[in-house]
């Protein structure tokens, strides 16, 4: 459901700040006005990871075997649920103790703890039962967090394959696996897995997108029937890639009930979209959709759940808000958040207790070229003002 048709009251919200514009602080990135400002939606901030272990001499093995290094700990995907906040780990190097975990975004916490989701059985490495690395996570409408694990580990040093490839879906209420989904058969040695997205078709079925950069590829999931398939995309699509290259996949709602999946690769210079309707019937052939030259290189970090993607250009701190109705033209590419501290984001994400947008924000590139001290700096930031 997308965040706009979560906000019946919006409107009459707007209309209230508005009456106290004197005291309010407008910028390019909306009006923000302080003494109405959601109080407990602060931005967190938090450097490497800190974890909740069961016990110190559990804290100590991990620390002395190598497998808990602080500063090798990296949030770069979100997903919040009322005050909890679902963060993927990816095991980019050796020191990852859980690669799915959980914490607070209550009011008045003093410090960002992580708890492994949805225990500490399914984070150890080498099980294939168990979660390998997660680098992506959706929550859907029914409340099941699904997770995207492609089972390397320590892809930045000398990556392992530890096991096969899968989408795992787990309720939030109560912890528990729904389903786990080998994509072993519908993947490759060389694919690259590195974004999902989870759709329902009118019937109510429920179908798994994963996207496969290395293939050119989308693998799509069909959970009713439990098979799945990959749509090969045109060569147009990836005209210009480099050799390693970063595969962004987004779903738009319509007002109207349907799905739209935008795609694009982090180095061409075009934005394509195909109806789901035919993305889930295999039949891509003609029906994808040219929607033109991008500026830049935009590296897309998220969607409201409606008919919103939000993006930034690559290397650049300042995101920018798209509205799929409109063309796609820079005119229409609104400026809405730029972290105060040069920080880049990884995920826009909808945080429907607060009625806003959320940032996961990261000095991300010192990161990759291990140039963190103590750890890598994150912070859960917030969008201002009434965009």
């Amino acid at each position: 459901m997308a965040l706009k048709t979560r906000l019946p009251w919006l409107s009459a919200v707007v209309l209230l700040w508005a009456a106290d514009l004197c005291h309010a602080q407008g910028t390019k990135y909306g009006l923000w006005t302080p003494d109405r400002a959601h109080s407990d939606a602060q931005p967190i901030q938090w450097t490497g990871g800190q974890f909740e272990f069961p016990c110190a001499s559990t804290k100590s093995l991990f620390k002395s075997s190598g497998k808990y290094v602080s500063k090798n700990v990296i949030a770069t995907r979100a997903q919040l649920i009322g005050d909890t906040i679902y963060l993927a780990l990816p095991r980019y190097r050796k020191g990852v103790p859980a690669t799915l975990v959980k914490t607070s975004v209550k009011p008045g916490t003093c410090s960002t703890t992580f708890k492994p989701y949805p225990c500490w059985d399914l984070q150890e490495e080498g099980n294939c039962k168990a979660l390998q690395s997660v680098v992506d996570l959706v929550v859907d409408q029914n409340e099941v967090l699904w997770v995207l694990d492609t089972g390397i580990v320590n892809t930045l040093e000398t990556p392992v394959r530890k096991c096969a490839p899968k989408v795992v879906a787990m309720s939030v209420k109560t912890g528990k696996v729904l389903k786990t989904v080998s994509l072993e058969g519908l993947t490759s040695s060389s694919s690259r897995l590195q974004y999902l997205v989870v759709d329902y078709a009118p019937d109510g079925g429920c179908f798994v997108y994963v996207s496969d950069a290395a293939n050119r590829a989308i693998i799509v999931y069909n959970l009713q029937a439990d098979r799945g398939f990959r749509v090969v995309l045109p060569k147009a699509v990836s005209a210009g890639c480099r050799s390693r290259d970063v595969l962004y996949i987004a779903l738009i709602r319509r007002d109207c009930g349907s799905t739209e999946l935008y795609f694009t690769y982090l180095s061409t210079s075009k934005l394509f979209s195909l109806k789901s309707e035919y993305l889930r019937s295999g039949v891509a052939d003609g029906r994808i959709l040219d929607l033109g030259k991008k500026p830049t290189r935009m590296v897309i970090i998220g969607t409201d759940n409606g008919s919103a993607i939000f993006f930034r250009n690559e290397g650049d701190a300042e995101v920018y808000r798209w509205d799929t109705n409109s063309t796609f033209a820079e005119a229409n590419f609104k400026p809405v958040y730029r972290s105060q501290t040069c920080q880049l984001v990884t995920h826009a994400v909808p945080d429907y207790k607060r009625n806003t947008m959320r940032v996961l924000q990261s000095n991300f590139p010192d990161y990759m070229q291990n140039r963190v001290g103590c750890g890598a700096i994150q912070q859960l930031g917030l969008m201002q003002g009434c965009w």
